[in-house]
């Protein structure tokens, strides 16, 4: 397993109040949300009472004596008490997840959506049945109206939570690093345990390709240790005794025999859960604009109510002081305001799939236009992952292709990424595959084989040193700029070179390119050494590099530049990468990488090519305006509506009928949906056509 991720995720980030979660919290206590695998549950519920809702809201709607008014027709005396009857139910029923988010919101003092639309249902109940009764006006029997109310906005938090439903946890996915079971020796013999009944000073066996169970010492043997999704570093690092080694990593090529040293909680990986634990948690208390709208819309309704009741009353006609003030209450909360930012957002996310691009949390993406410093992880993200032979230096008479045939054949039995990158360049050269026999591997020395009757070494600076050859003079330029040198020998005899680096994306510097073009700065940060790191930078065009940056250290390099007051989106595919993600305004996760780094970000990038950031931004930018013009659709209804409904113009002999405010409310869903349909126009499947709009 290499530093990739490819998962789902779990949402830990910002979210509006929505029935579920006000239910059990304030109306900005979503910090506590830390496990989210509820949401699927509360889809499945808000579908179900939806349908349910709907199915009931049509009788309801159709015996309602002010609908038939406006419509045109005569509601039959038999189903006079079909209106109030269903109409309660809807009331009790599918109203309850609205009306029990208001009494959480109005226990918390922060009024927002739910004590809007709680208000708004529960005077249309009340005025409704006291003009059933005939205690108040029959132009406030608002039957037909509560039920749209309820059927609209249970289809609004319906889409809310399916946006919102999730599938894994990242702390899950760091879990999963560790192995099953851990091979402790005792009394000389091993014993198959947990890893959580390891103790300090214990010692384990790894086998070939087995992962550390915890951290740990190397006491006996060596080999080639995968820490890549660990560290982020994409080549193999060579450990042998006395070495410190981590948990989760991957002992590639040989045995070992590991000295405990940390277990649990102290473990390097258990850091790094606890930093993505305490980032997404401080990230997930932001409130999204909708809620902000809500509330003013909540105080401006009440205000405004209660100037109405004021103003007629002294103006003496009670009569006109109460059906004003419910009208003005009821109409106050637009069908609208519970639809602009979720259809937005479920249409934004769809034209994301189909692109390739996975938005997990519709609070990154909100955020995204803003950014103004990308920070690239290195490995992984702007460069392939993987090494690959990159320069090849032949000595007379053997030519390059040669020496890559002879180096391939040798070998092609091995499983090391080295000698899995040579082969490949073989392959891409189109060079026949050479009968090897006699196979052999050393760790840290390198492979040896017979290839047409002639020994065939490929190795490192060990090998040179065991044959007591020289290396090629070449080998200094190709050490200035870390790269991975390794020797052919044939017979002894050193044949060539090859050079092989960390494959830099051919997408990246064209990412760079376009960011930069729009003013956003590009940073890059990795493990790696400063040497590396810089090569990288210099070839893709990024001037600032953070260099040899451990993982624990990452979030704090984001913080860094937050901390310059600027808004960081992260891109990253590593474990490492995680904390990072969490920590950063956008965590975007390449999606060939780790569960982890998937799990922590807030959107994922499905492919591999960096060009995908410049499409999010497209994607944020055009989803905001839609969602701010879906927002002032919807509190301009109100604004405008609500003081004529009040009586503004009373005294020039015009006041907007119930009825009226009715069908305008209604007309403002409509022109909110339709505005969100829009968006469909936005292609983001080519990143270079996003990136030049």
């Amino acid at each position: 397993m290499t530093h990739s991720d490819g998962s789902t995720p779990i949402d830990h980030s910002s979210h509006s109040t929505t029935p579920e979660t006000a239910a059990h919290a304030g109306h900005d206590a979503h910090a506590g949300h830390d496990a989210h695998a509820g949401h699927a549950d509360h889809v499945s519920r808000f579908r179900r009472l939806f349908w349910i809702m709907l199915v009931v809201a049509i009788p309801v709607i159709f015996a309602s004596p002010m609908f038939s008014m406006i419509i045109g027709y005569d509601v039959p005396g038999w189903a006079r008490w079909l209106a109030p009857a269903l109409g309660t139910v809807m009331y009790v029923w599918g109203g309850a997840p609205f009306l029990t988010g208001a009494v959480s919101e109005l226990r918390a003092r922060r009024p927002g959506m739910m004590m809007l639309i709680g208000l708004a249902i529960t005077v249309a109940f009340l005025a409704s049945w006291g003009a059933t009764l005939g205690v108040l006006h029959h132009e406030l029997e608002f039957w037909w109206e509560l039920a749209l109310l309820i059927v609209i906005m249970l289809l609004g938090h319906w889409i809310e939570m399916r946006s919102l439903a999730q599938t894994t946890s990242a702390l899950d996915s760091l879990a999963a690093l560790l192995p099953d079971e851990a091979e402790r020796i005792e009394h000389g013999e091993t014993v198959r345990v947990s890893p959580t009944d390891l103790r300090v000073g214990d010692v384990v066996v790894i086998r070939p390709g087995g992962r550390l169970p915890a951290d740990g010492r190397i006491i006996q043997g060596a080999a080639n240790v995968d820490e890549s999704m660990i560290t982020g570093e994409s080549r193999a690092v060579a450990r042998t005794v006395g070495d410190p080694v981590v948990a989760g990593t991957v002992a590639t090529d040989s045995g070992l025999r590991v000295e405990i040293t940390a277990v649990g909680t102290d473990t390097a990986l258990a850091g790094i859960q606890r930093l993505v634990t305490d980032a997404q948690a401080s990230s997930s208390r932001a409130q999204r604009i909708a809620d902000r709208a809500a509330a003013w819309l909540f105080w401006f309704a009440l205000g405004a109510a209660t100037i109405t009741a004021v103003v007629w009353s002294a103006a003496g006609s009670p009569d006109d002081a109460v059906i004003r003030t419910i009208t003005v209450l009821v109409i106050a909360c637009p069908h609208a305001l519970g639809l602009a930012i979720p259809l937005v957002v479920s249409i934004a996310t769809e034209r994301a799939a189909r692109a390739g691009i996975l938005v997990k949390d519709r609070l990154a993406l909100e955020t995204m236009r803003a950014i103004d410093t990308v920070l690239f992880d290195k490995t992984g993200t702007l460069t392939k992952g993987a090494p690959s032979v990159t320069a090849v230096e032949a000595v007379a008479p053997f030519t390059s292709d040669d020496v890559i045939s002879l180096a391939a054949a040798a070998e092609q039995d091995s499983e090391h990424p080295l000698a899995k990158a040579i082969v490949s360049a073989a392959g891409d050269r189109g060079l026949e595959s050479r009968a090897a026999e006699e196979f052999r591997s050393s760790p840290a020395v390198g492979v040896s084989a017979r290839v047409g009757g002639r020994r065939v070494q490929v190795g490192g600076p060990h090998l040179l040193t065991q044959t007591g050859t020289e290396e090629l003079p070449i080998a200094e330029a190709w050490r200035a700029e870390a790269a991975i040198i390794l020797h052919v020998l044939v017979d002894d005899h050193v044949v060539g070179a090859l050079r092989l680096a960390d494959g830099i994306r051919a997408e990246s510097i064209s990412a760079v390119e376009a960011l930069r073009a729009r003013g956003i700065d590009v940073v890059m940060i990795t493990g790696d050494a400063s040497a590396v790191a810089e090569s990288v930078a210099a070839r893709v065009g990024i001037d600032r590099v953070f260099a040899g940056v451990r993982p624990e250290d990452k979030a704090a390099r984001v913080r860094a530049l937050q901390a310059e007051g600027r808004k960081v989106a992260m891109v990253g595919d590593g474990v490492n990468d995680a904390p990072a993600l969490a920590q950063a305004d956008v965590g975007l996760a390449i999606g060939a990488g780790t569960d982890v780094a998937i799990a922590s970000a807030g959107v994922i990038l499905a492919g591999d090519d960096p060009r995908a950031v410049i499409s999010v931004i497209e994607l944020s930018k055009a989803g905001y305006r839609k969602m701010t013009q879906n927002l002032w659709w919807a509190a301009g209804y109100n604004l405008l509506s609500v003081p004529l409904a009040a009586g503004v113009l009373a005294p020039v002999g015009f006041v907007l009928p119930m009825s009226v405010g009715a069908v305008l409310m209604s007309l403002s869903t409509i022109v909110v949906a339709l505005n969100a349909q829009l968006l469909r126009r936005l292609d983001l499947r080519n990143p270079s056509i996003a990136a030049a709009d």
